[in-house]
């Protein structure tokens, strides 16, 4: 059955794309994850997957225009099926609506009013949809609301926080207005394009709005009349704000308290509907009391079970908890699912000699206001070799297999609920020291989950390095569409045979896993292993 693929929001900001470049032509075959389409948003250009099967039956938007959200991008779906009712469906939306005015008397008195006024939008009406925030966003979470039911909006407001599958991101109001509906509540998920809230005039027949629109109309009537006729609920929840339930906080503040280690539960917020901001947090002054009670507490219930049960007698309460996935949880657990039972993974693994690395970078960070880590020399040697064997840059397509002619590293980053791989561009370009200080800029982005779509998109080749955890040897899930994934390993210092005679040396351990559709890796460790052995190589 064909699909209608409209185009995407990429942007928080994006209300219209060009298609720089068509990466299928009608006829061609498509695979669940092929790119489509080069699109160009306000922001960047961007590589637009399909999440569907089939055959491309038609292209909407040709290469060079631009068109509106949500306008008709492309049809798949099985070759030689009829579209044509599809085509006029989009073409002709207006007959479609006038279909249940062709039966009166089927209908009550007020429903040709209300059919009336579900056909358009009151005037300075907006329907805010969830976002598509980046190019692999399926869904999203309303990480905390900003603005309640009734409150007035002002143009760049921010409404909400929107966790992603890759960060969480804060979303700015483009209108003025008052907040009248809101379809998804704080924890909940929702797909993209969802509606998401309502902010028009005051006294707005919400009803009418949402009737507009009527796939979402349904599920969202009921919820819309519960919030409108609680208007208490703004002040209920800022009581919860230090009650242990729901922590109403700038993502600024919630990253200073982390650092701090307070807890944001303690602390007194001072802004907007008793948000915590930054001063709050900075201001705060931990309280000894409790803790010393408890400690006291703690000691005495010890003591009190020390002397009455039996020393081998295992006393305590069973107890599990349920913890909802996060976004960025569930697609890593799908791409890296996706990635290992379809990809045949083989894996290589060298032990190299670190002593003259360790040599170089001492000397190197013995200069003037320049920091260079070993990670760093790695993400060098890496680029060093990929242009000496171009095999390993590869994207595997099924017909054919797509050579990379730049090289862009990504680094596995470690955040609190996983995996982000922010990339190093052009690292075959770069110095030591800028490679160094990219990847430090990157990984304090991703972090504090300020990282930007574009900056975690388009690498060839990845870098997943262990060592400063102590791991000594490990191997990784590949990071598609790359061939391969390099698993760096920590120094260890041992005893090492040189020259016939048992020495102290320095040695790390790399696992390079590869798609054996594209890559015979042992050429390119030993390439590798050349450079890191010999590091003044890196810097001619």
């Amino acid at each position: 059955m064909a699909v209608i693929i409209n185009m995407p929001r990429l942007s928080d900001t994006m209300e219209e794309g060009t298609v720089a470049a068509w990466l299928k032509k009608v006829g061609d075959k498509v695979e669940e994850g092929d790119i489509l389409a080069e699109i160009e948003t306000d922001k960047a250009t961007m590589e637009f997957e399909s999440f569907h099967e089939g055959t491309l039956l038609h292209i909407g938007i040709e290469e060079g225009d631009g068109a509106p959200v949500n306008s008709l991008l492309a049809i798949i779906g099985e070759s030689g099926e009829d579209i044509s009712g599809l085509l006029n469906r989009s073409a002709a939306p207006a007959e479609v609506k006038e279909e249940p005015v062709a039966k009166p008397e089927v209908v009550s008195e007020t429903a040709p009013e209300a059919t009336s006024e579900s056909a358009e939008i009151p005037e300075g009406v907006e329907i805010i949809k969830m976002p598509r925030l980046s190019d692999t966003m399926e869904e999203g979470t309303v990480a905390t609301w900003l603005k309640q039911v009734g409150d007035t909006v002002e143009e760049g407001d921010i409404l909400a926080e929107i966790e992603t599958d890759k960060a969480t991101m804060e979303f700015e109001s483009f209108y003025s207005g008052v907040l009248l509906y809101v379809g998804i509540q704080e924890g909940e998920s929702s797909p993209v394009d969802t509606v998401l809230a309502v902010i028009g005039p005051k006294g707005t027949d919400v009803d009418a709005v949402l009737n507009a629109e009527p796939s979402e109309a349904k599920v969202e009537n009921s919820a819309a009349k519960e919030t409108i006729s609680k208007p208490e609920t703004p002040n209920t929840e800022i009581k919860s704000v230090n009650d242990g339930q729901r922590i109403f906080a700038s993502p600024l503040a919630k990253k200073i308290a982390q650092e701090k280690g307070i807890k944001l539960a303690d602390v007194k917020g001072s802004g907007d509907h008793g948000r915590i901001v930054k001063k709050d947090v900075e201001n705060h002054q931990p309280s000894h009391k409790t803790t010393k009670t408890v400690i006291s507490t703690s000691t005495e219930e010890v003591s009190a079970n020390t002397a009455i049960a039996p020393v081998n007698l295992p006393v305590g309460v069973e107890s599990t908890e349920e913890v909802k996935n996060s976004s960025m949880r569930k697609v890593i657990a799908k791409v890296l699912g996706q990635s290992k039972f379809t990809a045949p993974h083989y894996y290589l693994t060298i032990e190299v000699d670190m002593d003259n690395a360790k040599a170089s970078r001492s000397q190197i960070n013995s200069l003037p206001e320049t920091k260079v880590s070993f990670n760093d020399m790695v993400l060098k040697a890496c680029a060093m070799a990929l242009k000496k064997h171009p095999q390993v840059n590869t994207t595997w397509n099924e017909d054919t297999t797509r050579y990379n002619h730049h090289i862009h590293i990504g680094v596995a980053v470690a955040v609190e609920e996983g995996l982000v791989v922010p990339v190093v561009k052009f690292a075959d370009q770069l110095s030591l020291t800028q490679i160094g200080g990219s990847v430090k800029d990157l990984a304090a982005k991703a972090r504090s989950k300020k990282i930007a779509p574009p900056e975690m998109e388009g690498s060839t080749f990845t870098v997943s390095n262990l060592g400063m955890f102590g791991i000594q040897e490990f191997t990784s899930i590949i990071n598609q569409p790359n061939s391969a994934i390099l698993s760096v390993g920590a120094i260890v210092e041992k005893p090492v045979v040189k020259n016939g005679e048992i020495v102290v040396g320095n040695t790390m351990k790399v696992t390079l896993a590869c798609d054996h559709r594209t890559v015979d890796g042992a050429q390119f460790l030993q390439t590798l292993r050349a450079f890191l052995e010999n590091p003044v190589t890196m810097l001619a």
